[in-house]
């Protein structure tokens, strides 16, 4: 068997820490399982951005493009 190492944050370690003491197993047999589920479930990465996510949402609100055309957005702007 491989060693790994990995940081996570403090929040995620004591939530690891409460569900493996909870679940009676060890903290590794925890990730093993986390991990060979979310490999085998299929999950990868899609390739494109934040916009690409979001394109079909575009033109559904109505109102100016850009603020910049509503003069009172702009007083004081830069002051």
């Amino acid at each position: 068997m491989s060693t790994v190492s990995l940081k996570v944050s403090d929040p995620l370690a004591a939530q690891l820490t409460d569900t493996a003491r909870r679940r009676g197993i060890s903290k590794s047999a925890l990730i093993r399982d986390a991990l060979q589920l979310y490999l085998q479930s299929g999950h990868e990465a899609r390739p494109g951005s934040a916009l690409s996510e979001v394109v079909d949402l575009a033109g559904i609100l109505s109102g100016p493009e850009d603020l910049s055309v509503n003069r009172n957005y702009l007083r004081n702007f830069g002051r």
